[in-house]
């Protein structure tokens, strides 16, 4: 009986199908490692829209800054890169 970690050795295309849904998988733990930061930067944009937070280009890149840096930080070789 196969399991799925283990793909069929007499079938190529098995093994194709299966880098694919790592692949897949990868991309969706990456995103989900990084919403934190997303909502953050959503947040940042939303309270300079309704005027809590002066709007400035500056403060904008120190901001994108800071939240890239966390995210570096925490999440090190997992973090998106620009």
């Amino acid at each position: 009986m196969q399991t799925l970690l283990t793909p069929d050795t007499l079938n190529p295309r098995a093994s194709a199908d299966m880098s694919k849904q790592v692949s897949a998988a990868a991309g969706l733990a990456m995103d989900v490692l990084g919403l934190p930061f997303d909502m953050a930067r959503a947040q940042y944009a939303r309270a300079v829209q309704v005027g809590l937070i002066e709007r400035s280009m500056l403060a904008s890149r120190d901001f994108s800054r800071a939240v890239g840096a966390w995210e570096r930080l925490t999440l090190g070789p997992w973090a998106r890169h620009v």
